[in-house]
């Protein structure tokens, strides 16, 4: 059984950054599939990255170039730099940990984080 913990959130100004943490306990955290997503009160959850067991990872169109997913395995720990905020990103941030990339994307999640804010102002 796996268990995340987002921490990182806060408030920041466009163009600013933040880096968002997701640390995990459980033996099988380095087989899991890691995604990030964000919620907005009026819209539905956005899947924003994913990074697979092995590293490898996929981006949302309007995160692309600017948030990067990595992970460090002997630290249990999954982080997601973000870059040249927009008011836009302004959302709840949670993780979550999936078998794989195609079942994090699918929502087919078996763990989530408990989320933390993130607040971007103009």
């Amino acid at each position: 059984q796996v268990q995340l913990v987002e921490s990182g959130g806060g408030l920041v100004q466009a163009g600013g950054s933040l880096r968002l943490s997701c640390a995990a306990s459980g033996s099988t955290f380095s087989t899991n599939a890691i995604g990030w997503y964000r919620q907005t009160p009026g819209k539905q959850r956005e899947l924003v990255a994913t990074i697979s067991s092995s590293g490898i990872t996929n981006y949302a169109q309007s995160v692309k170039g600017r948030f990067t997913i990595s992970r460090d395995n002997a630290k249990n720990t999954v982080y997601l730099q973000m870059n040249s905020l927009k008011p836009e990103d302004t959302a709840v941030y949670y993780c979550a940990a999936g078998a794989s990339q195609f079942k994090v994307v699918a929502g087919a999640i078996e763990y989530w984080g408990q989320g933390t804010q993130v607040t971007v102002s103009s």
